[in-house]
């Protein structure tokens, strides 16, 4: 064989050798990431989530990969995005939320899913028993039992004088009738009136607004609800141009000027369902990873906007507070 024809044939082999080595490689596993709300409000769950993975061993870019399908309020899309996720033949499916969580149960029977949630799984059809889930889907539980009156209670503290609160609610959300049987429930219990008006749009948000000052709302409780989460810099600046009262429950409300947030660290949450999703990447099975219920919670409060309000906050609440804005 001549010189020249050895060394051309050498390098061929050569430069296969990389190309035939990453043929072998097996694929990154995928991530399928599917969530209600916006990527932006969203920014310190996904963080966490990332987090959770790291203590088990994966890097994102690394070891896995994620696709991300932000609904960003619009719920009828989530259906299209899971049957995506599962045409993707992703690996596992995190779900944010219940309307997410049940379109990805919707979706596949086969697929490992971690839900993310604030509303009751069993109460909203998603699973049938906390310890023992389903055979492809178990998660994480913020679990918002008592959450509105709670909020009711913070509200009324701060605004004694309030005799109507409103509390905003959305109609597409399945946790929506406990959310107003536990505003109905403190009514009773402070004897104050409440009133509950419902939006799922921007617009109907808007509306919702001109409604409360027509009604004369003293404050406002928000509703937990992914689409809600994605509004938090609407809400603090329809809250301060019709100046009224107003809690929610991500803490991240309070940094756009919102008087107070109360509610589950749902950071903390989709840190452990990152790490569910790391150990079912690690072999386990869905059906034999118990639901787990993340129960911290988070007060914020904003004394600058208390002030444009002309409301004092009690220490009985800046004392128990795990954020104060001044």
């Amino acid at each position: 064989m001549r010189r020249r024809e050895l060394i051309s044939l050498v390098g061929g082999v050569a430069a296969a050798w990389p190309l035939a080595a990453r043929a072998q490689q097996p694929a990154r596993p995928l991530i399928g990431f599917l969530n209600s709300a916006s990527p932006s409000a969203y920014a310190p769950m996904v963080a966490a989530f990332q987090d959770g993975l790291n203590q088990t061993g994966f890097v994102d870019g690394r070891d896995v990969a994620i696709e991300y399908h932000w609904a960003e309020g619009d719920y009828d899309l989530l259906p299209w995005f899971a049957a995506t996720l599962v045409n993707h033949k992703v690996a596992v499916i995190i779900s944010g939320g219940g309307p997410a969580a049940l379109a990805a149960k919707s979706a596949t029977t086969t697929i490992p899913i971690i839900f993310s949630s604030r509303a009751d799984p069993v109460q909203i059809g998603l699973i049938t028993a906390l310890k023992q889930a389903g055979s492809n889907i178990t998660g994480i539980v913020s679990m918002s039992d008592g959450f509105v009156a709670k909020q009711i209670k913070l509200m009324h503290a701060v605004a004694p004088s309030a005799t109507l609160i409103a509390v905003l609610v959305n109609p597409s959300n399945p946790n929506n009738p406990k959310e107003i049987s536990e505003a109905r429930g403190a009514q009773a219990l402070l004897g104050i009136k409440t009133t509950v008006l419902q939006a799922r749009t921007s617009r109907e948000i808007d509306a919702a607004f001109a409604k409360l000052a027509e009604l004369k709302v003293d404050t406002l409780v928000i509703g937990a609800d992914p689409y809600f989460d994605s509004q938090l810099d609407k809400f603090a600046a329809l809250a301060a141009r019709f100046g009224m009262p107003t809690i929610h429950p991500l803490r991240e409300f309070v940094t756009f000027g919102g008087l107070m947030s109360y509610g589950p660290d749902l950071a903390n949450a989709y840190r452990l369902a990152g790490i569910y999703t790391g150990r079912i990447l690690n072999g386990e099975k869905p059906v034999d990873l118990p639901v787990q219920q993340s129960t911290k919670v988070e007060l914020a409060v904003n004394l600058k906007t208390a002030k444009t309000f002309n409301l004092t906050v009690p220490q009985s609440v800046l004392g128990t507070a795990d954020e104060v804005i001044e």
